[in-house]
């Protein structure tokens, strides 16, 4: 059977010699390095073979709640004039340049939540007279024309007595949708213009999100007359137009 699987040009002395598995060096310092072998995968020699692995340190799965407190508190915006952060809670709103309150915001800080923070509260109503004068927010000031707010904030800024305890403002009108965020922004404007950047005198404002008409069917007894006026009103159309060629 040997001389069947011989080739013809080698002699049959040396067959056995050359097919015998070399043994290779077994010392680590030999600068010759050992062929793997190969091996099919998933077999133990495979396993053993393998590349040693790296340790990994597990990660943390934080929940979407974790995630956005984290990021909230990571990035928390500053009040206009950059000394501290907003106090109170805000929610999203139409525009994404003024900071909004929710009608509950808005009560906690009417029954005196933030009375060791805050020292005065300035609710301006924007809407038209007739509007305001069918129900509003307890405390707020009707001030419907730029020059209104401009005379009632701006002519005599509101200074706390306590230095630690801050002044906001709170815009709305009936939907929070443009008078109330116009008037607020009119405002910042305006501070803007009469101070030394960044100093304001106001540089914590907020808007009323959803407006009267959000506010009031939740909170009557915050309202006084307890009624909702809406501005187009059947009633008073005539002061509309007045009202609107005023504000242009």
């Amino acid at each position: 059977c040997r001389q069947l699987f011989r080739s013809p040009s080698m002699p049959s002395s040396i067959i056995r010699p050359i097919l015998k598995r070399i043994d290779r060096p077994q010392d680590k310092d030999t600068p010759v390095k050992t062929k793997r072998r190969k091996s099919v995968a998933g077999t133990p020699s495979a396993e053993a073979a393998a590349e040693p692995k790296a340790w990994l340190l597990r990660s943390r799965s934080f929940s979407h709640e974790e995630i956005e407190n984290l990021l909230a508190n990571d990035h928390q915006e500053l009040i206009g004039d950059f000394s501290k952060v907003y106090l109170l809670q805000t929610v999203e709103g139409k525009h994404q340049d003024l900071k909004y309150i929710s009608p509950e915001m808005m009560v906690a800080v009417l029954t005196g939540q933030y009375s060791s923070l805050i020292e005065s509260c300035v609710i301006v109503d924007c809407r038209y007279p007739y509007e305001y004068e069918g129900g509003h927010i307890k405390g707020a000031v009707n001030l419907p024309m730029e020059q209104d707010v401009e005379e009632f904030l701006l002519k005599k800024p509101i200074v706390p007595f306590d230095a630690s305890k801050r002044v906001i403002v709170i815009f709305h009108c009936e939907f929070s949708s443009e008078r109330g965020p116009r008037m607020c922004r009119f405002v910042r404007e305006k501070d803007r213009a009469c101070n030394e950047y960044p100093h304001l005198h106001y540089p914590e404002l907020y808007v009323l999100k959803g407006g009267y008409r959000e506010f009031f069917p939740q909170y009557q007894t915050h309202c006084e007359p307890q009624d909702y006026r809406p501005m187009h009103h059947e009633d008073f159309k005539d002061d509309l137009r007045k009202f609107r060629l005023k504000s242009r």
